[in-house]
């Protein structure tokens, strides 16, 4: 085993992680989030394109700050997110692989009423992997200042670290929030960071 100087082998990993979660193998290139119907917490479940169950998440509060355990299709805790904070409304989130223990991406958000912008980092060295965008400044307006605007389907834009397209986050009308992840690029971001987000995103805006 070779052997690195203080603090060089971090900086090495950091470079070579490809971020995936190890308890997960997602291989499509869709896929729907679903809320529960339930008015107590936020419970979510993600589907493939068959409709079988591949994740399940839920958000709970720890300490008046924001915890969202994952767990696969057999109730196994694949990942979990945490906020950096309390009560993180627009802040940091840590994406940890429950088997692992090690700490992947950062989730952070600049919060705005014209247009909500979310970035996924590397942990260590906060290099952005991918940016989720709202896209229609006049329906970002509208789902935080119109009554009932949360109903209004909400969409995104998935980007690379180069600022291309990769995919999109499409809500649907439905009594529960219920939107379709595409990503069009599979190879240069992590699937499972990005529904994560996804999920995360949901709950924290109260849609």
């Amino acid at each position: 085993m070779v052997s690195f100087p203080d603090g060089i082998e971090n900086k090495r990993s950091a470079m070579t992680r490809n971020h995936d979660i190890s308890g997960l193998d997602l291989t499509g290139d869709t896929y729907v989030v679903e809320q529960s119907l339930l008015p107590i917490r936020n419970k979510y479940k993600a589907m493939d394109a068959d409709e079988n169950v591949v994740i399940r998440g839920k958000q709970k509060m720890f300490k008046l700050k924001e915890e969202f355990p994952f767990v696969d299709s057999n109730g196994e805790e694949v990942f979990e997110v945490n906020a950096g904070g309390m009560i993180d409304i627009a802040g940091n989130y840590v994406l940890t692989d429950s088997q692992t223990g090690e700490d992947l991406i950062v989730l952070d958000n600049d919060y705005s009423l014209l247009q909500d912008t979310w970035r996924i980092r590397d942990v260590d060295t906060e290099e952005k992997i991918a940016e989720i965008n709202s896209r229609g400044t006049l329906v970002t307006i509208a789902r935080n200042v119109i009554p009932f605007g949360e109903f209004i389907p909400h969409k995104y834009e998935i980007t690379d670290a180069n600022d291309s397209h990769i995919g999109n986050i499409d809500g649907q009308i439905s009594l529960r929030d219920r939107y379709k992840i595409t990503i069009d690029d599979t190879n240069t971001v992590s699937k499972e960071a990005v529904i994560a987000a996804a999920m995360v995103i949901d709950a924290i805006q109260g849609n």
